[in-house]
């Protein structure tokens, strides 16, 4: 679950950080009464979930209340990444920026712990950053028993060249943040950027924070925060019936059975040239129904060419898969070509319901693979001409 930015400033002035003043506002009325309790002068910011909000406008500057309002006025209503902007954060504005700084912690899965990463090259997308001077990237793991010592943020603030007189606030704010990432369950808690600023004060402009979905039943407060409004259509509709679903910009649908074996599925549609258009789990035991809605899921998006079916029958039936693959086809519409490799408990019978409807089969993952590539190449070809 990922929270607005003003949410996740909120929990980290909790354990220390420093933010700015700020308000959220859902009107330009409020946005302008905000901005005159800021003193006059205001950062206007749409609270959407996603990144590249000051790329899409909206993130507005204003010298005025009256430049606040007209400022929430044209940033209200505005569709950044499909997401409709309900609300903005009021922001009063910086006192001058010396240096911007990038600063978040996460988890290692590597190594199974939290890692701390750091760059004075901050303000920017860190993945950029990463592929263009990963010099610039510092990373440092956290012991769990023993949390943030001193030595590492030290050490962090040399590497990163910051000023002597800063490294003590900073050591406060890496432990602030670690502690907020511990407390919340986090799976991502990020600053971007941390300013120095003109005073020699470290104040975090941006934040970013994610929770573990798996902790929200001992975190009753941030299941609360979440906002189904600003969650894409997909997505919540997903998680209202218990299928995992993310939508990615590829062309193959994808449904497996198994977080492992979605990764694998979609790492070899990769291999054969294609690219997945989404990351679907339907979990153990899925039944025809949750079948029928994560089909309907995937063929809302317009950019699927083909979808690709890898159920592996433990728990899940195969037949009880087909059954639900054909129940979503009775009810939509689609020439969008599948391919479906079943394996496990009842396959036989599944493989036996989807024949008799003339539906493309494999017998391993390769080879389904390579058939929804070039099924998605032929649909592909087909439109092109017609």
């Amino acid at each position: 679950m990922n929270l607005h930015e003003y949410q996740a400033k909120r929990l980290f002035a909790e354990h220390g950080i420093p933010i700015p003043r700020g308000e959220v506002a859902q009107t330009p009325a409020e946005a302008r009464a905000i901005t005159q309790e800021l003193g006059g002068r205001a950062v206007v910011k749409s609270q959407v979930l996603t990144g590249g909000r000051g790329k899409a406008g909206g993130i507005k500057l204003a010298q005025s209340p009256d430049e606040a309002e007209a400022n929430a006025k044209a940033i209200l209503g505005m569709q950044i990444k499909g997401l409709t902007v309900n609300k903005v954060l009021v922001d009063e504005l910086a006192p001058g920026i010396r240096q911007e700084l990038y600063l978040a912690v996460l988890i290692d899965r590597g190594n199974r712990r939290p890692m701390i990463m750091a760059s004075a090259a901050g303000g920017m997308d860190i993945e950029e950053v990463a592929e263009t001077t990963p010099e610039k990237i510092h990373l440092l793991q956290v012991d769990p028993n023993l949390g943030v010592r001193g030595f590492q943020t030290t050490y962090l603030a040399q590497r990163m060249g910051l000023p002597r007189e800063v490294w003590g606030d900073f050591h406060k704010i890496v432990v602030g943040l670690y502690n907020c990432f511990r407390a919340n369950d986090a799976s991502l808690t990020e600053i971007n950027p941390l300013i120095i600023t003109g005073e020699g004060k470290l104040l975090a402009l941006d934040g970013k924070m994610s929770i573990d979905d798996n902790a929200l039943a001992r975190q009753p407060r941030l299941a609360e925060m979440r906002d189904v409004e600003e969650e894409p259509p997909a997505e919540a509709e997903a998680r209202r019936t218990g299928i995992t679903f993310i939508q990615l910009d590829g062309n193959i649908g994808c449904m497996v059975n198994g977080a492992g074996l979605a990764m694998a599925t979609m790492d070899i549609i990769q291999l054969y040239g294609g690219e997945p258009a989404n990351f679907l789990d339907i979990g153990g035991g899925a039944r025809a129904d949750q079948v029928a809605t994560a089909l309907r899921l995937i063929l809302s998006d317009p950019k699927v060419e083909a979808v690709l079916f890898n159920i592996f029958g433990g728990i899940t039936r195969g037949d009880e898969v087909a059954r639900g693959i054909l129940s979503a086809l009775e009810q939509i519409d689609t020439t969008v070509p599948m391919v479906v490799r079943l394996a496990g408990t009842n396959a036989a019978e599944g493989l036996a319901l989807l024949a008799e409807a003339d539906m493309l089969t494999a017998a391993t993952l390769s080879e389904a693979a390579q058939k929804a590539v070039a099924a998605a190449e032929a649909a592909r070809t087909i439109g092109g001409a017609s």
